[in-house]
């Protein structure tokens, strides 16, 4: 079974006309406990899903921005077993945004290594966790996990980008759920500008073999760019300028300054 918790916001916003705000930051940065309360301060400036990054030390994908947060975040004593942490003291309060843990390979299979097969899947769901985009796991690779997942009411997120053929698009459209990630820029994560005639094109494409939604991220980094993409897909994902935002800043103004930046991008895409 699809998530409850992403396909209720989906369907709810559907039924506004409007699409989801999904934030990505890195859990643990920049200060190690100030998460949970990051995360409820996002929800606060009208967020509707949020995508937490599981620090690792070869991010691939990602470029020298969210890399940093990351090695920030190791350094201050975070790993996988605190990311799901956090998520347990954030549905303290909070049972209805869905949550979305985005990573590695590594450290999942790190975990069930340490903790007993299977033992990751079944923490994700006892904390309360939404979905899991797993970068380097491949549609091919990865259908018993995603199985579990779903068994455990979760669901299996893929990316696509911009040289995904028509093939791989409908692989990933028999095994997604929940919603499916477009990577608009060929490149790592904050790594150039988005051309927005490129992502509708592809967007069409991929929109006619897959029928969950389909959210945009890379290259969003302000509102006017916000609202462009929200005229044409059915989520904005925004991350690496948010972790810009908050780097080298005192404990005191991070959730502050999170909560105006996506109020704004917010405001810019129900204009």
């Amino acid at each position: 079974m699809s998530n409850r918790r992403i396909t209720a916001t989906f369907d709810k916003l559907r039924s506004e006309g409007r699409q989801a705000l999904i934030p990505f930051v890195t859990a643990g940065y920049p200060f190690a406990a100030i998460t949970p309360g990051l995360m409820h301060g996002m929800v606060e400036a009208g967020v509707d899903i949020i995508e937490l990054g599981v620090p690792f030390s070869d991010p691939m994908a990602d470029g020298p921005v969210i890399q940093k947060a990351g090695e920030r975040a190791i350094a201050n004593g975070v790993n996988l077993a605190k990311v799901l942490g956090y998520v347990r003291e954030f549905r303290q309060k909070n049972q209805h945004t869905p949550v979305v843990l985005m990573g590695y390979a590594n450290p999942v299979e790190r975990y069930d290594l340490q903790h007993g097969e299977g033992a990751f899947v079944r923490d994700a769901a006892a904390a309360g966790l939404d979905g899991m985009l797993v970068v380097d796991y491949p549609p091919e690779e990865c259908q018993d996990f995603a199985a579990a997942l779903k068994a455990h009411g979760m669901d299996m997120i893929f990316l696509l980008a911009p040289t995904s053929s028509d093939a791989r698009i409908q692989e990933i459209a028999q095994i997604a759920s929940g919603y499916v990630y477009y990577v608009s820029l060929k490149g790592v994560t904050g790594s150039a500008a988005l051309d927005t005639d490129d992502v509708a094109r592809m967007l069409a494409r991929i929109q006619q073999h897959v029928h969950i939604p389909v959210g945009v991220g890379f290259g969003i980094r302000d509102g006017q760019t916000a609202h462009t993409v929200a005229q044409m897909a059915d989520a904005v994902i925004i991350g690496s300028r948010i972790i810009q935002l908050l780097e080298d800043q005192p404990h005191e103004k991070v959730i502050p300054l999170a909560i105006d930046f996506l109020r704004g991008i917010r405001k810019a895409m129900d204009a």
